[in-house]
């Protein structure tokens, strides 16, 4: 039985390899624990568009969200500052508040308007 070929998803400076549990930013590796790298496959795998805090814990907690439930909130901000830490000037992931979270890997407009100004 011939192997299938590894998934990887390459968006903007983040490279990942599902299949293998890697994330790379900016060719560097990233520590993640597994509910912070499911949570970024799951967002990458839809990169793009604004998924709800309902699907994000759906997919990535497997089971409906209960009312009053932040882990979402909490395990999105830990992987934000995962990220932008390991890549200055760039933002990963945007809130859209009243809908979801989106995964768009952009340089940061401050950190340009910043270094422009100098």
């Amino acid at each position: 039985m011939a192997a299938s070929p590894e998934e990887i998803l390459s968006i903007g400076p983040v490279e990942i390899r599902p299949q293998g549990g890697l994330v790379t930013l900016d060719r560097r590796t990233l520590t993640l624990s597994v509910r912070e790298f499911t949570l970024l496959v799951e967002m990458a795998r839809r990169a793009g568009r604004i998924v709800s805090r309902a699907e994000l814990y759906l997919l990535v907690w497997g089971a409906p969200l209960r009312s009053g439930d932040r882990s979402v909130d909490v395990y999105v901000h830990k992987l934000r500052v995962k990220l932008e830490n390991g890549a200055p000037g760039w933002s990963f992931i945007h809130t859209h508040v009243g809908f979801g979270y989106r995964f768009a890997p952009e340089p940061s407009h401050s950190f340009h308007n910043t270094a422009t100004t100098r």
